[in-house]
């Protein structure tokens, strides 16, 4: 079994061929998805989806680019969705990104701050975006971790090593997406090399980042079977035990799925 722990089936061309994208990712033992919300207004479309498809779960959050547009979000507000249905079962993705600044640093690290402190009320992981922002990122994750546990799952890790082994200090799973499979990723790869077995997840962030070989193409949940192969293989563990360890991964921090 393997679980696509981040992807956007709301999002074109998935969410008009939604049941072919599940079908796909049965087909290639991907057993459950957990569909990524980024922004308030789509969340419907997400509680559709998982109310629909037994396989789908989902979570709620603002991304950081849409921070300048959810400045009405708030801590109530996270928890009040969550709260609408028992198979939303993350918050995020939240986080910073400084690559792009579509959103003022400042409302990004408000809304981030937000959305960790819904986190340790609902005690559900916490799923974050980062980029171009480690130190800034490190330092709130450490700050919020001293005050108590956090749930944390970085999402589609593209950092430096360095920063991968602050975040394992803190107790974080790593994600890694088709990014690792890139030729030009040489770096990441390393990095997973040395990145404990008990501490990676797998995902697509479909429909983007397709892997190797299919790089350029539309990504969907199925094709994470090459980011399997790959990490596996450099992991130098077979592909039917890297399956269970991340899929174990993903239980142990999220709970069972029913």
């Amino acid at each position: 079994m393997i679980i696509d722990s981040h992807c956007h089936l709301t999002y074109e061309p998935m969410a008009s061929s939604i049941e072919k994208t599940i079908i796909n990712a049965n087909k290639n033992n991907v057993e459950y998805l957990l569909t990524i919300s980024t922004e308030d207004s789509s969340f419907s479309k997400i509680l559709d989806v998982i109310n629909k498809h037994k396989c789908v779960y989902g979570t709620y959050g603002i991304h950081p680019h849409e921070a300048k547009n959810h400045k009405q979000i708030n801590t109530k507000k996270i928890v009040e969705n969550v709260k609408k249905n028992n198979k939303i079962i993350g918050i995020g993705e939240t986080g910073l990104d400084f690559y792009y600044n579509h959103s003022e640093k400042r409302d990004q690290i408000e809304l981030f701050n937000e959305h960790i402190s819904a986190s340790k009320l609902l005690n559900l992981p916490l799923i974050v975006h980062t980029r171009s922002a480690e130190a800034e990122t490190l330092d709130i994750l450490k700050k919020a971790s001293k005050k108590s546990n956090l749930k944390i799952l970085i999402h589609c890790f593209t950092g430096t090593k360095s920063f991968a082994f602050k975040l394992l200090d803190l107790g974080a799973y790593i994600s890694a997406s088709g990014v690792v499979t890139f030729k030009k990723s040489k770096d990441l790869a390393d990095t997973f090399k040395e990145i404990p077995l008990d501490r990676i997840l797998v995902e697509t962030d479909s429909p983007y980042l397709s892997p190797e070989p299919l790089r350029g193409k539309t990504n969907e949940p199925s094709n994470i079977t090459y980011t399997v192969k790959f990490l596996s293989q450099i992991k130098k563990v077979t592909y039917d035990n890297f399956s269970k360890i991340t899929t174990d991964n993903f239980f142990k921090l999220f709970g069972k799925l029913n």
